[in-house]
């Protein structure tokens, strides 16, 4: 009986863990897919054979330009953007227990996007002084909300209601900096604000890759601490995990991530939100989501840019079609909250 049972459990662990293989495969496969045609789509569209060569180095006649100094970057800063939005919302979504607790909603991503603003609009920056800025003031952000939040025991509820209402002030900071700018600046700042892959250069992205290529593996290589952080703060102490120790490595790396990618594209909304929610859905119980949700992330900014582009008569930014898109599972969430009486 004994034996039995331990076969059985170790035949659903088999189960768990091909299903999150084959899941994890097909999310990679489909994001492969859709950077081949964010290569190969444009104004003109190119045939695999050339953008081959050009990608290589071959100088073509208006294929050359058109891959690699407008559609590679574009490509790449999806890729990188999507990957950190997608395994930074889960992380903060698993840690807290709370699907709205993600870089959206408590306002991290506001701490940067302000920062960024005012680099734009009154010190007329751009570049790597908007990175940096974004970056320190996504990390100011989360130390402040972490502070508040933690008084004489950490609480996940004080910790949301505090970074919704971070998020309020930092929101109309943004609004003031728009009222108060230059004419010329705010096009720039607006766009910027949207979520956009235009504009994209190559130059502008090693800071986004290397800190996802850092960061990624190290929340990677702490996913079963994540797991066990899950259960709760007693729980997760009991079992001989560092909390407080956890946690910040894990918030640290995933506030890295959301700042830079939060400055090389903008706040591309709610795919933070929703990389998590659909990866567990996709992988089911017991397996890891990591890798899925960022994979989840990569697809969502792919396939929406992609949309934005083609789909309707103007062009749209990734950020709107996006915000589409996760608006309704906003509210879906909310409501059915409400009658869980978790809010």
């Amino acid at each position: 009986m004994r034996n039995e049972t331990i076969e059985f459990i170790m035949a659903g662990r088999r189960q768990r863990h091909r299903r999150g293989l084959i899941v994890t495969s097909l999310l990679a496969v489909l994001a492969c897919v859709l950077c081949c045609a964010m290569l190969l789509l444009g104004n003109t569209i190119y045939p695999a054979s050339e953008v081959i060569r050009a990608l290589s180095g071959e100088e073509l006649k208006g294929v050359s330009f058109a891959v690699n100094i407008i559609r590679l970057p574009r490509m790449l800063a999806g890729l990188f953007a999507g990957f950190a939005f997608g395994i930074a919302g889960y992380t903060f979504q698993t840690m807290l227990r709370n699907p709205l607790a993600n870089p959206n909603v408590i306002g991290i991503t506001s701490g940067s996007s302000a920062a960024a603003v005012y680099c734009i609009v009154i010190l007329q920056a751009s570049g790597a002084v908007v990175s940096v800025a974004s970056v320190i003031a996504g990390l100011a952000t989360v130390l402040l909300i972490y502070v508040l939040s933690r008084g004489r025991t950490f609480s996940i509820g004080r910790l949301i209601l505090i970074g919704i209402g971070l998020q309020a002030m930092l929101d109309a900071v943004i609004s003031y900096l728009l009222l108060i700018g230059s004419e010329k600046d705010i096009p720039s700042a607006v766009r910027w604000l949207t979520g956009s892959l235009n504009g994209s250069q190559l130059r502008e992205l090693p800071p986004l890759v290397i800190i996802v290529l850092i960061c990624s593996p190290v929340i990677i290589l702490l996913g079963k601490h994540l797991s066990i952080l899950e259960l709760g703060e007693q729980s997760a102490t009991s079992l001989g995990v560092r909390t407080d120790r956890t946690r910040i490595a894990l918030i640290v790396s995933s506030v890295f991530m959301v700042a830079i990618a939060t400055a090389t594209t903008g706040p591309i909304a709610f795919v933070s939100f929703l990389s998590g929610p659909i990866a567990k859905r996709l992988v089911g119980t017991g397996a890891s989501s990591i890798i899925p949700a960022g994979l989840v992330g990569v697809n969502l900014v792919l396939a929406s840019d992609l949309i934005g582009q083609f789909a309707f008569e103007y062009r749209f930014p990734v950020g709107i079609i996006t915000g589409l898109l996760g608006a309704p599972y906003l509210i879906f969430l909310l409501i059915r909250m409400n009658r869980k009486g978790e809010l």
